[in-house]
């Protein structure tokens, strides 16, 4: 439903700037041989010469309109030249007309807040711009204005036997115009400087709509095609939505134009006026009710948003008539596809925009031969987005799978006489910008280890093989990690795939004692002497430990478990707190004595112990953090006891509200004591 915003109490300037047949444009600049021939842009099936996509307007004046086909449209006009679109993956690529867009946009964004709104239109605030120009040059002192300007058709202006560019002049300079006036008057010469700069930098025509709010600029932009302009004054708003179909209104296309239609006998914008604002909000709800009242009068606060990259990315195809997917392999087959092409944007977008997107959204549509509720439609489904093409295309397949049972219902199997799916489509939504300063937690051991390099003499190195240990896993495979320590390395090697019980273990233990392990080793705290004179004492001892019984390694697993949970789990938050409250000032700091034993399956068990140096080390570089730059995919991806211990210390409780002695009323009424 349409959100009602208040309309700011300052004069703004909105441009509504859309393409002159965008896609027949782009062929043209790509083949000049097509400019001023009749040609249109059509899909890229055969049938009946293949549905048309853009016709240009030399084509459109012998007759040819976009709901024909191909065939249709030679037997109209004979001399026209059909541009199929390119194909990718079985289905129409639309890369070369996106990123033709984006050459317009760039050039439209150098003189406001730019909002991109589809491939070929876009939102211009030029507020400043023309406040800054209205300063600078008034006007009235103007000596010469573009002809492009002289073009432009402004509403309500009436001639009077004058030559209509000569009109316009006066209307530009007049000296008793209102401030509202002359801040249009700047905008509508800012407009058609941008659109020549579009024209010879891209080859590219477009016409706007210059107005106060962006539903009035839109409504313009359309009114005089192509390569023309047109100004919408507040005196002419009333006479212009008088006449105007309620459906030709934006958000009123549908249910709600319908209903107003119906229930109301509006037919155009301007019977709703006749309507108070608390009748149209008893009808329609509160807010929908004062939108419909502002619509009537011109009043519209939306914002430009300032976004020149998409809000989601989407990859779709149509299956009409005969060719609709009727079985689960056929729509697996189409999906691979469109989450291929999906993540390639996904990819592409992350490397040039530094941008993730965070949801995946599933929509179908589709039909049951036997359908006697013909009104239900086929859920759509969404789940938390995860990068790489084989990931969205598996949870795209379950999307599908849990909406197609949602869909038929108890009638799975033969009993519901077979379905069909006529469109299908993937889409990335909730894309944001990386946050400045954010990286993966990676990052922080390898800034730990070059900490270390810096202050010890031989260097200390931790691999981690996060496909091997990270808890999220189900598979059971072996798993390694070495300490390098100058140049002989240690082993730990564990494999859990001995056993159920071991593989249980492991998972328990990744999230607590391995992490923590981790943490100490990256930490610098272990010197390598230590760890040499730990590595010839457990040789000592290997005859011995090689004999243990396969299942003395899950009984240490389990004792391991059972005193950690009497001392207490182990915290990442205590790795933060150590770091966060760490001082440069410090000059002795607090020996630290910890011994670890770290026994996995039947290897051998590796002791361990942390001491810190005796000797004087300052603490310099010491890791800081803000809260507002720690990245949540990363947190998403540690353990769930983690998760929870670590998204608790980003939000700490909040204090009692403990009422102190002596702070009721009461106590103030109460007697005094002498």
């Amino acid at each position: 439903m349409p959100v009602s915003r208040p309309e700011s109490s300052d004069s703004r300037i909105i441009a509504h700037v859309d393409m002159d047949c965008f896609y027949v444009q782009v062929e043209q600049r790509k083949n000049p041989d097509l400019r001023g021939k009749p040609t249109a842009v059509v899909q890229y099936n055969s049938w009946k010469g293949g549905g048309l996509i853009a016709v240009g307007y030399e084509a459109r004046k012998d007759g040819v309109k976009r709901s024909m086909r191909g065939d249709e449209a030679k037997e109209v006009c004979p001399e026209i030249h059909l541009v199929q679109v390119p194909v990718a993956r079985g289905k129409a690529d639309l890369t070369i007309y996106r990123d033709a867009g984006s050459e317009v946009v760039s050039i439209l964004a150098r003189k406001g807040r730019c909002e991109r709104a589809s491939i070929d239109e876009v939102y211009l605030d030029l507020t400043d711009a023309a406040e800054t120009m209205l300063k600078e040059t008034p006007l009235e002192s103007l000596e010469s204005i573009d002809d492009e300007v002289l073009k432009s058709h402004i509403l309500g202006l009436s001639s009077d036997g004058k030559d209509d560019r000569e009109s316009v002049r006066e209307w530009l300079q007049r000296k008793d115009a209102d401030h509202r006036d002359k801040l249009l008057a700047c905008g509508a010469i800012i407009v058609a400087e941008l659109r020549l700069q579009v024209l010879r930098e891209t080859e590219f025509t477009c016409s706007a709509g210059v107005a106060h709010n962006k539903m009035l600029a839109k409504l313009a932009s359309g009114m005089n095609k192509p390569a023309q302009q047109t100004i919408v004054t507040s005196a002419s708003v009333k006479e212009l939505l008088e006449t105007l179909p309620v459906k030709k209104m934006k958000q009123l296309g549908g249910k709600l134009g319908s209903s107003l239609q119906t229930d109301l006998g509006v037919n155009t914008v301007g019977d709703l006026l006749q309507f108070s604002e608390e009748k149209l909000q008893d009808f329609y709800g509160v807010n929908t009710g004062t939108w419909l009242w502002n619509t009537a009068r011109g009043i519209n606060g939306d914002e430009v948003q300032g976004r020149l990259l998409p809000k989601s990315h989407g990859s779709g195809k149509t299956f009409p008539g005969v060719r609709a997917l009727k079985t689960v392999v056929a729509v697996e087959k189409w999906l691979k596809e469109l989450c291929e092409e999906l993540n390639e944007r996904l990819q592409s977008d992350l490397v040039k925009n530094k941008r993730i997107a965070h949801t995946l959204t599933l929509y179908v549509n589709a039909y049951k031969s036997t359908d006697t509720e013909s009104h239900k439609k086929f859920p759509s489904k969404s789940c938390p987005l995860r990068y790489g093409a084989g990931k969205i295309m598996e949870d795209a397949v379950n999307l599908f799978q849990a909406a197609l049972r949602e869909y038929l219902g108890p009638y799975i199997g033969n009993q519901c006489g077979g379905w069909g799916v006529t469109n299908l489509s993937v889409s990335a939504s909730k894309i944001v910008a990386i946050p400045s300063g954010t990286s993966s937690i990676t990052k922080y051991f390898h800034s730990r280890d070059q900490l270390n390099d810096s202050s010890e003499p031989l260097g200390e190195k931790f691999v981690l093989e996060d496909d091997h240990v990270s808890p999220s896993r189900t598979e059971s495979h072996p798993a390694s990690h070495q300490i390098e320590c100058g140049e002989e390395e240690i082993p730990i090697t564990h494999d859990i795939s001995s056993s159920d019980q071991c593989e249980t273990a492991c998972k328990d233990e990744a999230s607590g004692d391995i992490a923590e392990e981790a943490f100490k080793l990256s930490s610098g705290t272990e010197s390598c002497s230590t760890l040499k004179q730990k590595e010839q004492q457990s040789r000592l001892h290997g005859k011995e430990t090689k004999m243990m019984h396969p299942n003395d390694g899950i009984r240490s697993y389990n004792q391991k478990r059972k005193a950690t949970k009497e001392k207490g789990t182990s915290s990442i938050l205590r790795f933060l707190h150590s770091n966060s409250t760490s001082s440069p000032k410090q000059d002795n700091p607090t020996p630290l004595q910890e011994t670890k034993s770290l026994s996995l399956g039947t290897q051998e068990p590796l002791n361990i112990e942390s001491q810190s140096s005796s000797q004087n080390v300052q603490t310099t570089n010491a890791w800081s953090y803000k809260v507002d730059e720690i990245d949540q995919s990363v947190i998403e991806e540690l353990p769930l006891e983690i998760q929870q211990e670590f998204r608790n210390w980003l939000r700490p409780q909040k204090r009692p509200n403990i009422v102190k002695r002596g702070s009721s009323i009461a106590h103030y009424f109460s007697p005094t004591k002498n």
